[in-house]
C-alpha cells in the first residue's frame, strides 16, 4: 500500500472518530420500522442519520405509542445544550431544516437534504443550466456553519445524468460532471452511456481532479466559462459553479472535509438510552412471576394535587434474599407510569433495599410509592422486579382520582391481614398529609450579596397559624404572635453565609410548616434538606419523610437515597423525595437520613433524630481538611513519599492526631480565574488571556470546573463554574481594558462565587494595580478569605501592586503569590499553579479543642522532613 494511501486512511479514521457512525440497519429492524404508522415512519426517516445502534434498537423496540413519544423527547432532550441561550434549540434548527429538504428534494435519503439538514440551507444555491455540456448539477455555497467554521462549497451531481444526486469529490475527476454523450436531460439519461466510461480527472493544467482513468476525454474549468463566451456562457451563472468546483478542490484532502459537513456529528452516548430503558414497565418475555399485589389510596392533597398512595404488598417468602457474609435484604425495583389520554404523563422508578429479619421466618414486604395527580381519570401501569429472584409482578389498571375534598382511606381487604397492618402503621404517615394548605415560606431578598440591616419576609397560606420563630444559624432570634411574620437582622459589615430559618406553630405548640433560606448563597449550592421528620415532633409507628434538594446550576439530582438508622429504605430517581417510613417498634430513638447524589458522583446529606428528647444536646464534631503543598528547597513540589508521620498539625498551639493523610488524586478541582480588566493592564491584556486560556485548557478535566470573572471598578462574572472549554475560552474573549481597580470588592465577589462548593477550591487573582475605592477594606476580604477556605495565588503584574497585601493574601489561605516583572512571565506562572493543584495532600483530622465560640481556629502544618515545606490554609471558622 503506498505512503500517501495509509496517510489518508489515518486521517480519515481520526476525522471520523467524532463522528456518528451507525451500522446499516438489520433485516429485523428494516421490517420493525415499515410496521411502523405514518407518523413514527416520518420521524425516524427524519432522525436516522443521528441514531446511535442503541438508540435505533430501542426505538424499534418500542409497541406502544405513548412509549414511543416519550423517546422521542428524551432524544432531543439529550442533545440539548444545558445553557439557556436566545437560539433556536438543536430540534428547532434540526426540524426547521429537515421540513425544507422535504418541501425542496421529497426526499431524505437524497445528498442534498442530508447537507442542509446537517448544515442549514446555503446561502447561494446555482442550479446547471447546461445541460448539453454539463450533467445536472448544483453548487451550494456556505459562508460557514456550525459544522465548519470557514466558507467552503458543495457541488452536487448526478452521475452520468441518471439516479440521485451524490456530492462530488474531487478524486472522482472533473469528467464526472460532464455530459459525455451529448443527450442528457435534467430527468436522467436517454440514450446509452458509453461502454467502459469512468469519472476521472487529467492532470494538465485548468484541470480539477485526480488521475487519468481509460475512457477520460480529460476535461476543464475552463469548458465551463470560457473567455469567449462559448460552453455554458460567460454571465455569472457559469462562474458560479466554476467557482464551486475550485472551492472544493481547494479543501485539501476532500474526504475529511466531507466527513465534517455531510456526516453525523458525535451523539450525546447511550447513557440516557440505558436509563430510559431502565423506567421500562415492560417485563421480559418468559420472566417468571413475582406474587404481589397492589391497593391505591388518597391519603391527602400536596396543593391543589391529589396525593396518590400505592402500596406493593409482596407475601412472606415471595421474594428472595440477598446473603453477603452476616448481612441479608430485599432488594426491589419498582416502576411506574401514568397515563393521560393514552399519553405519558409521569413515570417514576423507586429501590427498595430492606433489612432480612435475622431469623429464618421471611416477612411480608409493604412498598410504598406516592405520586401527585390532578383530579380525573387516568391508567397506571407498576412493574416490580425482585432483583435477588429475577422474578416481576406487573399490574395496569385504570385509575380515578378525586377531589381533595373526597378523599378516601385506603380500602383493606379482608383476607389480607399483611395490608391491614401496613395500613395501620402508615395511618400516621398519612395524617401529615391531611393538615391542609397551611404553609410559611421565606421570600429571597433581592440582590445577591446581602449585608447590614435586611429585612426578611414571608408567604403564609392557610388557617391555624398562633405564633411563627425565626432562627439563625440555628438560634432562636424573633418570635411573632401577629402579621406580618418578618424579621430584620444585622448581618454584618461582611456578606457571608448564613441559614435563616422559621416555624409556624398553632396555638397548642405542634410545628405546622418550616421553612429555611440560605442567605448569600449562589447557584453552586447543592443541599439536601430534611423537611420531615421535623425535631421536636413526636412520632409513634411511622411519619412520611420528605426531602428538599437544591442543585448547581447545570448539574442533575441522580437520586436520594432514605435510611432509617444505617439501613437503606429506599432510593428515589425523581422528584418529589417523599417516602412512608415505618419506624420499628420499641426503638424510641431513630434518626432518619437522606443522602442526596449529582450525576457527576458528588454527595451530600442531611440527618435528622425521630423522638430525640428535648433534654438531648447537639455536639459538632469539628472534623477539618486541609488540602496542602508541599515544596522543595527550589519551590518544586513534592509529589510522593509522605505519609501521615511525616506531617504535624496544631490547632491553638494543640497538637491534633491525623485521622487521614493521602495523595489527593481524583478530587475534583473548582479554579476560578480572576483577571484585571482595568485601563492600566491594556498592554498585557491579550498575553494574561491568552495565559489563563492556557491554565484552563490544562486544569479542567472531566470531573473539574473553572469559572471566569473580570473585575475592573466592579467585578463580573463572565463565566458560572463549568467544565466547558468552548464556553470558558468564550469568558476570556473580547475583553477591553478600561476603568479603575476596586480589587478588594471583587476578591470579596470572587470569594462569593465558591459558596456551596466542596472539595478543592482555588482562586487565581491577576493585577497590576492597587485598590482604587473598593466599598470593602483588605482586612474586610481578609476575613472573608479566611471563612471561605479558598486558596488564594495571588498574581502581581508590574510595580503598582501591593506585594505586601498580596502576599498575606495568599500566605493566610495556602496559596502562594508570584511577582512577574512582564506578561510574559504568566504562563509559566500558570503552568506552576496547575502542577500544584495536581500535587496537593489531603490531611484531616477531628478537632480535640474544647472552644465553644464561632471565633477563628489558628492551624500550622509543618513537614517532619528537612527542606521540605508545607503551604495550607492559616486556619479556619467553626
Amino acid at each position: 500500500m503506498k505512503k500517501g494511501v495509509v496517510l489518508l486512511l489515518l486521517a480519515l479514521s481520526v476525522a471520523t472518530a467524532g463522528m456518528a457512525t451507525a451500522s446499516p440497519p438489520t433485516a429485523e429492524q428494516r421490517a420493525a420500522i415499515a410496521r411502523l404508522s405514518e407518523t413514527y415512519r416520518a420521524w425516524f426517516a427524519e432522525v436516522e442519520i443521528l441514531l446511535s445502534d442503541e438508540e435505533r434498537a430501542t426505538f424499534l423496540a418500542l409497541d406502544k405509542d405513548y412509549q414511543r413519544d416519550a423517546f422521542i423527547q428524551r432524544f432531543w432532550a439529550a442533545r440539548e445544550s444545558r445553557r439557556r441561550t436566545a437560539r433556536p434549540t438543536f430540534r428547532e434548527r434540526w426540524e426547521a431544516n429537515a421540513k425544507q429538504a422535504r418541501a425542496m428534494f421529497h426526499d431524505l435519503a437524497d445528498a442534498r437534504s442530508r447537507v442542509l439538514m446537517l448544515n442549514g440551507p446555503p446561502v447561494e444555491r446555482v442550479e446547471s443550466n447546461c445541460s448539453e455540456l454539463l450533467v445536472p448539477l448544483e453548487a451550494w455555497f456556505y459562508p460557514e456553519s456550525e459544522r465548519a467554521k470557514e466558507p467552503f462549497a458543495v457541488v452536487f451531481y448526478r452521475k452520468w445524468g441518471g439516479g440521485p444526486f451524490r456530492i462530488w469529490d474531487p478524486n472522482d475527476g472533473i469528467d464526472a460532471l460532464f455530459n459525455t454523450s451529448g443527450v442528457l436531460q435534467q430527468g436522467g439519461v436517454v440514450g446509452d452511456t458509453p461502454a467502459g466510461m469512468r469519472p476521472a480527472g487529467a492532470g494538465s493544467a485548468g484541470h480539477v481532479g485526480g488521475g487519468n482513468a481509460a475512457g477520460s476525454s480529460g476535461h476543464s474549468l475552463a469548458e465551463i466559462a470560457p473567455l469567449d463566451g462559448g460552453g455554458c456562457g460567460g454571465d455569472d451563472h457559469a462562474k458560479m459553479i466554476v467557482a464551486a468546483i475550485a472551492l472544493v478542490a481547494s479543501k485539501g484532502i476532500w474526504p475529511l472535509f466531507e466527513q465534517k459537513i455531510a456526516t453525523a456529528p458525535a451523539g450525546p452516548g447511550d447513557e440516557w438510552v440505558s436509563a430510559f430503558n431502565s423506567y421500562s414497565t415492560e417485563v421480559p418475555e418468559g420472566a417468571a412471576t413475582l406474587a404481589a399485589k397492589l391497593a391505591v389510596s388518597f391519603p391527602g392533597r400536596l396543593q391543589n394535587r391529589t396525593l396518590v398512595q400505592g402500596l406493593v404488598t409482596v407475601p412472606a417468602g415471595a421474594a428472595g434474599q440477598a446473603k453477603l457474609g452476616e448481612a441479608r435484604s430485599y432488594n426491589l425495583l419498582l416502576n411506574g407510569e401514568v397515563l393521560a389520554n393514552g399519553e405519558l404523563l409521569d413515570s417514576f422508578r423507586y429501590k427498595f433495599d430492606l433489612p432480612a429479619a435475622a431469623t429464618d421466618t421471611p416477612q411480608a414486604l409493604p412498598l410504598a410509592f406516592e405520586r401527585p395527580l390532578r383530579p380525573g381519570d387516568y391508567t397506571l401501569i407498576v412493574k416490580l422486579e425482585d432483583v435477588n429472584g429475577s422474578r416481576f409482578y406487573r399490574e395496569e389498571r385504570p385509575l380515578t382520582v378525586p377531589a381533595v375534598e373526597n378523599v378516601a382511606p385506603l380500602t383493606i381487604v379482608a383476607n389480607h391481614p399483611e395490608e391491614a397492618e401496613v395500613a395501620r402503621i402508615l395511618a400516621e404517615a398519612n395524617a401529615a398529609l391531611r393538615s391542609g394548605e397551611t404553609t410559611i415560606k421565606l421570600i429571597p431578598p433581592a440582590g445577591e450579596l446581602q449585608a447590614g440591616l435586611q429585612r426578611f419576609d414571608t408567604l403564609t397560606t392557610g388557617p391555624g397559624i398562633d405564633r411563627v420563630t425565626f432562627s439563625l444559624d440555628g438560634k432562636p432570634v424573633l418570635t411573632k404572635k401577629a402579621l406580618p411574620f418578618s424579621v430584620e437582622l444585622d448581618l454584618g459589615s461582611v456578606p457571608r453565609t448564613r441559614t435563616l430559618g422559621v416555624a409556624a406553630y398553632d396555638a397548642k405548640g405542634a410545628v405546622l410548616s418550616s421553612d429555611e433560606l440560605q442567605i448569600n448563597a449562589t447557584s453552586n449550592r447543592f443541599r439536601v434538606r430534611l423537611l420531615e421528620p421535623q425535631k421536636g415532633k413526636r412520632y409513634e409507628s411511622s411519619l412520611l419523610a420528605r426531602a428538599e434538594v437544591d442543585a448547581p446550576t447545570g448539574e442533575t439530582v441522580e437520586r436520594v437515597e432514605l435510611y432509617l438508622d444505617e439501613a437503606r429504605i429506599a432510593t428515589l430517581y425523581q422528584p418529589p423525595y417523599v417516602h412512608p417510613v415505618v419506624l420499628r417498634p420499641g426503638e424510641p430513638l431513630s434518626y432518619v437520613r437522606a443522602v442526596a447524589y449529582l450525576a457527576g458522583g458528588d454527595s451530600t446529606e442531611s440527618v435528622v433524630f425521630v423522638n430525640a428528647p428535648e433534654e438531648m444536646a447537639q455536639v459538632n464534631v469539628d472534623f477539618v481538611e486541609l488540602y496542602a503543598t508541599v515544596l522543595d528547597r527550589q519551590g518544586r513540589p513534592v509529589t510522593a513519599g509522605l505519609a501521615a508521620k511525616d506531617f504535624t498539625v496544631a490547632e491553638d498551639g494543640v497538637r491534633q492526631p491525623i485521622a487521614r493523610c493521602e495523595r489527593v488524586t481524583d478530587l475534583p478541582i473548582h479554579a476560578a480565574v480572576a483577571i484585571d480588566v482595568s485601563a492600566s493592564m491594556a498592554p498585557n491584556l491579550e498575553k494574561a488571556q491568552g495565559a489563563a486560556l492556557q491554565f484552563l485548557q490544562g486544569t479542567v478535566h472531566a470531573k473539574d470546573r473553572a469559572e471566569v470573572i473580570t473585575f475592573n471598578d466592579h467585578p463580573m462574572l463572565a463565566v458560572r463554574f463549568s467544565r466547558d472549554l468552548k464556553e470558558l475560552s468564550g469568558g476570556l474573549a473580547g475583553l477591553k481594558a478600561e476603568r479603575g481597580t476596586a480589587l478588594y470588592d471583587s476578591l470579596i465577589f470572587s470569594f462569593y462565587t465558591f459558596n456551596g462548593l466542596r472539595g478543592r477550591r482555588a482562586l487565581l487573582l491577576l493585577s497590576d494595580g492597587k485598590d482604587e475605592g473598593s466599598r470593602f477594606s483588605f482586612e474586610e476580604a481578609l476575613e472573608f478569605a479566611r471563612r471561605a477556605g479558598i486558596t488564594v495565588y495571588s498574581i502581581g503584574l508590574g510595580d503598582e501592586v501591593d506585594k505586601r497585601k498580596l502576599s498575606r493574601l495568599a500566605e493566610e489561605t495556602g496559596g502562594r503569590a508570584f511577582f512577574p516583572r512582564q506578561a510574559g512571565d504568566l504562563a509559566a506562572i500558570y503552568a506552576a499553579i496547575e502542577e500544584e493543584l495536581r500535587s496537593q495532600y489531603l490531611i484531616a483530622y477531628q478537632s480535640t479543642t474544647t472552644r465553644t465560640d464561632q471565633g477563628f481556629r489558628t492551624v500550622d502544618l509543618k513537614v517532619n522532613r528537612s527542606g521540605l515545606e508545607a503551604k495550607t490554609m492559616r486556619g479556619y471558622y467553626p
